[in-house]
């Protein structure tokens, strides 16, 4: 387990979280960024999923917590707040959650223009990580397209990390999906979820090391994240810390070392946030 020093230095940032608008996870908002602001983590992104997981009908109804997150404050507790979605990945092209979706609003018809459900839902946040949870569609499909696939979903403008790839349970060839993230300025997910229980450990432990030690040879910046569904976990480094440590992983490329690096890494990518 790394020491209080590595802790501080490298791991000041959570920008993948979640809160009871999941429906999986358990808790509020201003709970989890009271366990971050007690962590004293100085920057909390909140990335609820953007999934067929959470509702049986696909419109605006069951999403709008997306169209009003410009009431969260920017600065709460101490820290920087930042308003993110995971969006699941569905199909082998890479399009993310709600991109066939039309929008409708309470019924009133579709809005003007070409907009999806994806489109309205992406331009109310700062940053998007992309994951794959239900991987089905990918059962048996040649490793080029899996690699393509995820490739795909990186060049989204709004997505900034690929979200638990040595979890998601779909194999990819690394070095070009890690090259296009270096390339373009984004980020592999490392993630504390993975690896802190003992069957995220066997399941996932070989592949997220694999992941980050060829992150480190290919210079490509990650997020470490603890994807918390409770506060309790806000923050909460263990695992992951452990593993960089074993492999002597780079600071430098740890784009959630501070709030400082991960605004940075925002704006490397295109997304530029004003605070």
């Amino acid at each position: 387990m790394p020491g209080p020093r590595a802790q501080e230095r490298h791991y000041r940032c959570d920008v993948h979280t979640h809160t009871l608008y999941s429906r999986h996870a358990y808790s509020t908002l201003e709970e989890n960024v009271r366990e971050a602001a007690e962590r004293r983590i100085e920057l909390l992104g909140v990335t609820e999923h953007f999934s067929d997981m959470l509702f049986p009908t696909r419109d605006l109804r069951n999403y709008q917590y997306f169209v009003n997150l410009g009431c969260w404050p920017r600065s709460w507790h101490g820290l920087t707040l930042l308003r993110g979605v995971e969006a699941d990945i569905v199909d082998l092209d890479g399009r993310l959650y709600g991109y066939d979706i039309p929008f409708s609003w309470f019924g009133r018809g579709v809005g003007t223009g070409p907009d999806s459900l994806k489109d309205v839902v992406f331009r109310n946040v700062d940053y998007a990580i992309a994951s794959v949870h239900d991987h089905g569609w990918a059962d048996d499909a040649p490793i080029a397209q899996t690699t393509e696939m995820y490739i795909r979903a990186l060049s989204d403008p709004r997505v900034l990390i690929v979200g638990h790839p040595g979890r998601a349970g779909v194999p990819f060839e690394l070095d070009p999906v890690l090259e296009a993230a270096r390339d373009q300025h984004k980020l592999i997910e490392i993630n504390e979820h993975s690896l802190n229980t003992p069957e995220g450990r066997d399941r996932s432990y070989v592949p997220c090391r694999r992941i980050a030690e060829r992150c480190a040879e290919l210079g490509v910046g990650i997020a470490v994240n603890t994807d918390a569904h409770i506060s309790y976990d806000v923050g909460r480094f263990e695992a992951v810390p452990a593993m960089l440590d074993e492999i002597d992983f780079p600071a430098k490329l740890i784009a959630t070392r501070s709030a400082d690096s991960f605004l940075a890494a925002l704006d490397a990518a295109g997304l530029h946030v004003e605070l």
